[in-house]
């Protein structure tokens, strides 16, 4: 459709190819939500990253995006009856609201413009092919004019882009002048030999062209060639001018393409009123600032584009990047010198105020009182500006702490975002300067009109606007897909447990046994693992209707001599994750006291038996403690049995092989 004007690289950094998600269980895994920045992003279909680029500006021009809401189904049809035949329906104009709608309501974080793209008519290679972005521009403003003749939106675009210059060549002779008037929706900028786009623009629209010498003008009242001057002003200006970096040229000396990567610097705000016809208006009518800059990364034959774009509305969560704040030389004589640098060595760049005043005398040996109070006051009412950063005092109302931080006055109103395809970033204002030069810098820069104010409602509020349809078409994926989400991350945390209970077991040379050799002496249980233990033992209880009392869950092992045991969980209020509960995990389930008294009580040993015994409970193949030794009191028959004896330990393994003497001697006493 636009031709193959780029491919995208693969190396460098430039690939589009989706990252590898996690492992799963099965099943499609659902999108993940919105980042911390709370704006959506787009994924790339392959090499779509310069339409990627073009969207985002014109879902964050809110005038642009509010026409296209205008338009009912009354006037563009309905989607589902783009197959029926005599049906009129407007699906590129459809696509786009929908594609709009969901970007600014459904809680993911990207979505797909498969269907918008499919709308163009694009085959499956055409979304794997770069194109340029200021090509798709003109088409795709083009294609929706058309798709809207007709209808109430049919001049929007031209309503808000279109603008006009006047040519004009003036006879040295006899003063005619001569005239053509052209139509623009974005200009071609002159980038090569050009420092910044006030000199191009200079260029375009100050500077006359002589014709003179062997290139005489033919005027027309004359009738001869005569000297004159060729000039150009823009006579019609749009709410939204468009400019395009001429950073691609041609070399005809070498016969190839190449890219202008020098310094090429455009301001934040730009006064047009120097290269207009008429200038009688106010300042406001010629007055511009920057709000969206797309920017393209490689050479001239492949390369990726993202887009920096001011959050107008502030319907982002803008986070200020880390600040890094350059340690400037003390100035002892300075307080404002002398803070910054005591701030600024900070990890958390902030101090508590009454360790603000021992750290002013470490660094310089004086205190506030003698070196800095007569002048300007006690320091904790004290607020000094420097530049772009501010020195606050805050009281902390639950310490009645007062706290010094470095907070920049740069990031207070004015918020803006990377775009890149489905990752959307916070950053500084400052940081458009890094796109001035290089391989990857600026390529389309987008202006509104400082006159142009929004409303206080539109602010924070990404409902503005959006016709109800479309609210509830968001409102329906986002219930689908928190669905989803829920079922999936249900059947992510579902871990199989193999539960023994005590009553099915006895002890026999040292080790649990099923009471019968037919079972296996395990029930199983499926059971989410965000879970608390708590949970766990609720559910147990549950499925065993007829158990009584206590309920101890101690995590066991099967090995060959039968069911060893190791922890026992205790805390009901952790998750079996954090417990370290997975799948096939396997746990005995008694009630903690009389499981291992009848146990003890059966075989009728001595009481050093039982003690061996017991020491074989205690301790595993591993050689970790399954219960504490103060616990041993809560055992009568251990208790009674070891009173006023004191013993050695030695670990067993499963084959009940004596291992090394264990470092711990004790003694219960009454």
């Amino acid at each position: 459709m636009f031709g193959n004007l780029f491919e995208e690289e693969e190396e460098g950094g430039f690939s589009s190819t989706p990252s590898k998600g996690r492992v799963t269980k099965g099943g499609d895994e659902p999108p993940p939500p919105r980042g911390r920045s709370n704006l959506c992003g787009i994924k790339n279909q392959g090499g779509t990253c310069y339409l990627n680029s073009l969207l985002q500006t014109l879902l964050f021009t809110p005038e642009f995006r509010e026409e296209l809401f205008s338009l009912g189904p009354e006037e563009l049809g309905h989607l589902e009856d783009k197959e029926k035949p005599g049906a009129k329906v407007r699906v590129i104009p459809l696509e786009l609201q929908r594609l709009f709608a969901r970007l600014l309501l459904v809680d993911q974080q990207s979505a797909s413009t498969a269907d918008l793209t499919d709308s163009f008519g694009w085959n499956s290679s055409e979304g794997t092919n770069q194109h340029d972005v200021q090509e798709l521009n003109r088409i795709l403003f083009s294609a929706l004019e058309h798709s809207l003749v007709g209808t109430s939106g049919s001049s929007f675009i031209h309503s808000l882009y279109h603008g006009t210059i006047v040519n004009s060549i003036v006879c040295k002779e006899c003063g005619n002048v001569s005239q053509r008037q052209e139509d623009f929706l974005d200009l071609t900028v002159c980038v090569c030999g050009m420092s910044s786009l006030e000199e191009a623009l200079w260029n375009m629209f100050v500077e006359e062209e002589l014709f003179e010498g062997n290139n005489l003008y033919r005027c027309a009242q004359c009738n001869k060639l005569v000297t004159a001057a060729k000039s150009a002003k823009m006579r019609k200006l749009p709410p939204f001018m468009t400019m395009s970096l001429l950073r691609f040229s041609f070399d005809f000396a070498k016969c190839e393409r190449y890219k202008e990567t020098g310094r090429y610097s455009f301001p934040l705000t730009i006064n047009l009123r120097p290269f207009c016809e008429q200038t009688d208006g106010d300042d406001s009518d010629y007055s511009y600032e920057l709000f969206s800059v797309i920017i393209h990364k490689g050479g001239c034959y492949g390369g990726h584009y993202h887009v920096y774009i001011r959050d107008i509305d502030h319907l982002g969560q803008w986070e200020p990047p880390e600040v890094k704040v350059c340690e400037p030389k003390l100035q002892e004589d300075d307080p404002l010198s002398v803070l910054t640098i005591i701030i600024a060595q900070e990890p958390s760049k902030s101090v508590l105020l009454d360790q603000l005043g021992q750290k002013l005398m470490d660094k310089i040996g004086s205190s506030w009182s003698k070196k800095f109070r007569k002048h300007y006051g006690p320091i904790g009412k004290v607020c000094l500006v420097c530049d772009t950063l501010i020195f606050l005092y805050m009281f902390d109302h639950s310490d009645s702490l007062v706290k010094f931080t470095i907070f920049s006055l740069f990031f207070s109103c004015i918020h803006w975002f990377d775009l890149n395809d489905s990752t959307v970033t916070s950053i500084r204002e400052s940081d458009i300067e890094k796109q001035f030069q290089g391989k990857e810098s600026a390529y389309m820069l987008f202006y509104r009109k400082t006159q142009l104010h929004r409303p206080s409602e539109a602010v924070n509020n990404p409902q503005y606007k959006v016709p109800p349809h479309l609210i509830q078409m968001a409102q329906e994926e986002n219930s689908r897909v928190q669905q989803k989400r829920e079922e999936f991350e249900a059947s992510n945390n579902t871990v199989e447990l193999h539960l023994h209970l005590a009553p099915s077991y006895r002890l026999e040379n040292g080790a649990l046994q099923t009471v019968s050799k037919e079972q296996n002496g395990s029930t199983a249980l499926s059971f989410d693992r965000r879970k608390t233990v708590g949970d766990l033992r609720l559910a147990i209880y549950q499925m065993q209707e007829l158990w009584e009392g206590d309920m101890a869950l101690t995590v066991a092992k099967s090995l060959p001599a039968g069911l060893h045991l190791y922890n026992t969980l205790t805390d009901d209020g952790v998750s079996l994750y954090s417990a370290g509960i997975h799948t096939n995990t396997d746990l005995f389930v008694w009630n903690g006291r009389e499981c291992l008294k009848a146990m003890l009580e059966a075989v009728g040993l001595d009481g050093k038996t039982l003690c061996t015994m017991f020491i074989f409970f205690q301790w595993n193949i591993a050689g970790s403690c399954i219960l504490s030794f103060s616990n041993i009191q809560h055992f009568p028959v251990v208790k009674f049995l070891l009173l006023g004896s004191c013993w050695h330990l030695r670990r067993l393994d499963w084959c009940e092989e004596v291992g090394e003497v264990c470092m711990c001697k004790f003694s219960i006493s009454s």
